[in-house]
C-alpha cells in the first residue's frame, strides 16, 4: 500500500465504537525486523492456513482456552510491540497472547466475533507485507462496513466493535479502495490478545 502512487481520499475509518485504526503504527525497518523473526517462527497448518501462537495455544475447535494451553511468554522480538499497545493505553494489561496468520492472496477469514469468555475487551491486530479489507457486520442490526488495513497499519477493537460487530477478510485476490484496484501480497498478521483464564 505504501508504494501506491495516489491516496485513498474516500478511505474513512467507519463510525463504529471501540474501533480505532492507526496508519503506519510502525515503520519499515521494524516491519522488516518482524517479519524476519516470524519467517523464524514454528508455523502450524491447522486450518487453511499456516498460523503461529505465543503465550497461549488457542484451540480453534473447541473455542476455549486454559491453563494448560500456555506455552510460554512471548518471545522477545513481539514483547516491544507489546509493551507498546499497552503504554499507548490500547491494553489495560499487557497483552499475554499473540497468534500470526499468514495469508496469501486470495485467502481470508469469516466472519466472526473473537471468543468472549477467552479473551480480554481488547483485540488489535497489526498488518505486515501488504494491505486487505476488513469487513464489519452489526450482529444485531445487520448494518455492514469494512475498513483497507494497510500495511504497517493497526486496527483496535473494543467496546462495541469488540462485542457487537463481526470482523472478517474476505477471500479474494484484491481489493476495491478508493475506486482503484489493489492486488494483495502475502500479508500476515500479528493479533495481540489478554487471556481470561477460568
Amino acid at each position: 500500500m505504501k508504494n501506491l502512487q495516489f491516496k485513498f481520499e474516500e478511505e474513512r475509518t467507519p463510525a463504529i465504537g471501540g474501533l480505532m485504526y492507526l496508519p503506519e503504527f510502525i515503520g519499515r525497518d521494524e516491519e522488516a525486523a518482524l517479519l524476519s523473526s516470524v519467517e523464524l517462527g514454528p508455523w502450524l497448518q491447522e486450518l487453511k492456513r499456516r498460523v503461529q501462537h505465543y503465550g497461549y495455544r488457542y484451540d480453534y475447535k473447541a473455542r476455549s482456552v486454559s491453563r494448560a494451553a500456555y506455552i510460554g511468554p512471548l518471545p522477545e522480538w513481539l514483547k516491544p510491540i507489546a509493551q507498546r499497545l499497552y503504554e499507548q493505553h490500547h491494553f489495560s494489561a499487557v497483552p499475554d497472547q499473540a497468534i500470526v496468520n499468514e495469508y496469501e492472496p486470495g485467502q481470508g477469514i469469516s466472519a466472526h466475533v473473537d471468543c468472549v469468555p477467552c479473551f480480554g475487551k481488547t483485540i488489535a491486530s497489526l498488518s505486515l507485507g501488504s494491505g486487505a479489507m476488513m469487513q464489519f457486520q452489526n450482529t444485531r442490526t445487520g448494518q455492514k462496513a469494512e475498513l483497507y488495513l494497510e500495511e504497517g497499519s493497526l486496527v483496535v477493537l473494543s467496546g462495541p466493535a469488540r462485542y457487537e460487530w463481526t470482523h472478517a477478510i474476505p477471500a479474494r485476490k484484491s481489493d476495491i479502495v478508493g475506486g482503484f484496484k489493489v492486488e494483495r501480497g502475502r500479508r500476515l498478521s500479528l493479533t495481540f490478545r489478554t487471556m481470561i483464564i477460568a
